[in-house]
């Protein structure tokens, strides 16, 4: 099957700081992270391809934080292509009840549409959806860790919902690392269940890739 990307296209990634991954500092612009290995992978194969892939990502960020930038860091760049990852921060901070900060399964099922929505009309932006992972098996009543993979359920089915709502191509990140953990240990993913090493970040860019039929 072809490559879903076609030469001169523009590639947007936004979501928080898996996405980010030190692109605003001394990592500028793409960060370290799957969106510069995507970027490389990408011009190792298609070296006349000559995209444009933009990342902005911002650490620490929720859906409510990518509804309240989307003017500008999504919608001014008129991508052809829009890749999203948001939720884990939804999901901790919803556990944590950090004041002025939760963002409930309901809240994130309310906003997410909202910018999606916007996307679709104001830009001709396809959509790829990625869902929130962690990086546990940890299923042991009362552990923090046992609490966040049931809480990720929702937000989850969410971004499910909105897939075949809006068409869109799904990368489902957390079922990749799953499966890995039947023959990975967690830590040569990530050295804790949210920010995956080098290794963790070369899995997304390689599940995210053939998603796209690269």
């Amino acid at each position: 099957m072809p490559f879903l990307i076609k030469p001169g296209e523009t590639v947007l990634f936004t979501g928080d700081s898996i996405t980010d991954a030190g692109r605003r500092d001394a990592h500028y612009p793409l960060g370290h992270g799957y969106v510069r290995m995507i970027h490389d992978l990408i011009q190792a194969r298609y070296p006349r391809h000559g995209l444009k892939i933009l990342n902005t990502g911002i650490s620490g960020n929720t859906v409510r934080d990518l509804f309240n930038r989307w003017s500008d860091d999504v919608i001014r760049h008129q991508p052809d292509w829009l890749s999203i990852m948001i939720g884990i921060n939804d999901v901790h901070r919803w556990i944590n009840n950090v004041a002025g900060q939760s963002v409930s399964p309901e809240e994130f099922d309310e906003l997410y549409p909202k910018i999606l929505e916007r996307t679709v009309k104001e830009t001709k932006a396809r959509l790829v959806l990625i869902d929130p992972f962690y990086i546990s098996d940890d299923r042991h009543p009362g552990t923090h860790r046992a609490n966040v993979l049931q809480q990720l359920d929702s937000y989850r089915k969410t971004v499910a919902r909105l897939v075949k709502r809006y068409q869109a191509r799904y990368v489902k990140l957390h079922d990749m690392f799953q499966a890995q953990l039947q023959y990975w240990p967690a830590d040569r993913m990530a050295p804790e269940p949210v920010h995956p090493s080098p290794t963790g970040h070369l899995l997304m860019a390689h599940e995210w890739l053939k998603v796209m039929q690269w």
